[in-house]
Parts: C-alpha cells; sequence; structure tokens
C-alpha cells in the first residue's frame, strides 16, 4: 500500500473503520478495544488473544483482522483508550497542578487496569489520546522554573517518565503478589520476622535496622504524593506544594 510513508502500512488510528457488513454482530475498532480490555483486566496480557475477543463478541477470529491487523495494533487501540481517562484530568491552572492531575489519573487508571503499568517504560505511545497526553505534560513542564532548554525538558520528562512508571510498577507487582500467594504484605513480614530480627542483631545493618523497627507503614497514594512532589521539586527547582 502506498502510504505517506511510503510502503509502510497507515496506523491503526489513520485507516478508516471497515465498511459495515451485513453479519449478526456488528463490529468496530472501539468495540473490539473495550472487549479486549475487559478480557486483560480479568486474565491480564498473557491471556489476551484474538482467539478469546472473538468469542467474548460471538465472532470468528478472522473477522478481527479486519480491523486490526497484528496484536500489537491491539495493544495500540487498548492503551488509547486508557489515555482518554487520563486526558480528562488536563487542562488545570497551572503547570504544577497540571502535572499533579496527569500522574494521579495515570496510577488511578493504571490500579483499575493493571496490565497498562506493563506497557509504560518502553516505546513512546502515539495513539491520539496518549499524544494530547504527552502535550499536556511535556507543556506543562516547559513552563516550570529551571526548565530553561529543551535538553532541560527532555531530561525532566524522562526523568517524571521513570518514577511513574517504577512507582506504578511496583505497586502492581505488590498487589499482584498478594493475590497470587494469599499472602499480604505484613503476613511476608510476620513470617521472616524471626530471620530478620537476628540477622539485625548482629548490628550489622543498623539503617535497615531503623526502617524496620521505627519505620511506618506508609500510606501507597501518600508516598505516591510526596515522592512525586520530591521529583518535581527536584526537577524543576521550586519547592511549592501542590
Amino acid at each position: 500500500m502506498d502510504t505517506p510513508y511510503g510502503n509502510v502500512p497507515l496506523p491503526v488510528w489513520e485507516r478508516p473503520e471497515p465498511q459495515p457488513r451485513a453479519a449478526p454482530v456488528p463490529l468496530s475498532r472501539s468495540k473490539i478495544a473495550a472487549t479486549a480490555i475487559a478480557v486483560a483486566d480479568e486474565h491480564g496480557l498473557d491471556g489476551l488473544s484474538v482467539r478469546k475477543i472473538a468469542k467474548e463478541l460471538g465472532v470468528g477470529p478472522m473477522r478481527l483482522y479486519d480491523y486490526v491487523t497484528n496484536r500489537s495494533e491491539l495493544l495500540d487501540l487498548m492503551v488509547d483508550v486508557i489515555y482518554a481517562r487520563i486526558a480528562e484530568a488536563v487542562p488545570q491552572a497551572d503547570w504544577r497542578t497540571t502535572l499533579f492531575a496527569v500522574v494521579r489519573r495515570t496510577r488511578e487508571v493504571a490500579l483499575d487496569h493493571e496490565w497498562f503499568a506493563d506497557l509504560l517504560g518502553a516505546r513512546p505511545h502515539l495513539g491520539p489520546h496518549a499524544l494530547a497526553v504527552g502535550e499536556a505534560t511535556a507543556a506543562a513542564l516547559s513552563q516550570a522554573p529551571g526548565i530553561t532548554s529543551l535538553d532541560d525538558l527532555q531530561r525532566a520528562s524522562g526523568a517524571l517518565s521513570a518514577f511513574l512508571a517504577g512507582a506504578l510498577r511496583r505497586e502492581i507487582t505488590e498487589r499482584r503478589t498478594a493475590r497470587s500467594t494469599g499472602t499480604d504484605v505484613a503476613a511476608w513480614q510476620a513470617g521472616h520476622g524471626p530471620y530478620l530480627r537476628r540477622m539485625l542483631d548482629t548490628g550489622r545493618y543498623p539503617t535497615i535496622a531503623r526502617l524496620v523497627v521505627d519505620g511506618a507503614h506508609l500510606d501507597p497514594e501518600e508516598t505516591f504524593d510526596h515522592n512525586l512532589t520530591t521529583v518535581l521539586d527536584g526537577l524543576t527547582g521550586s519547592r511549592l506544594e501542590p
């Protein structure tokens, strides 16, 4: 196919929907994406397949290939649906409240759709809603004090993305581990308590001992917000509360 990119196929967002067919079950990319999201919410990305989605829709698997050519395009559509929810958080009054709104909403949707965190931190997401979120984020960062050049903006964007991907993956991995083992953090700590106490009593790990013995059980959301504040303060040189 000749396209603006030579003979490279058009991205899924730029290809028109297939013409409606005289079939018992009408399809669209949005319907396929919504069904795929529901499947991934229940079974994770490893349990996501064209065959399973087709079964949920009540159609043959080959019909889906009229709308998406491969699994990557399917994931692209799913991800952009999630970004549509994140995009609802903007615009805000100023750069800092915009960044807090976008990052907090990203955490919210990632906790609702845990598979989304598995797709963060790789290649950029380029769907229209993902681009809208990226534009809002970059524009807000570009207005922050301390961001005076394009190099500053690139580095700040990368650092913020790294914080977000790392924080979400850690939180979601803990949730998954608790579900798969039937053991939450408190139970795991209790099980390993005697061994850890023996090791701490050697005196070789005084700082870890302080963290374990005197450290509080921090609320995940409060910790996330505190760490986000710290990251933004460091990136921009500002010291304002959100």
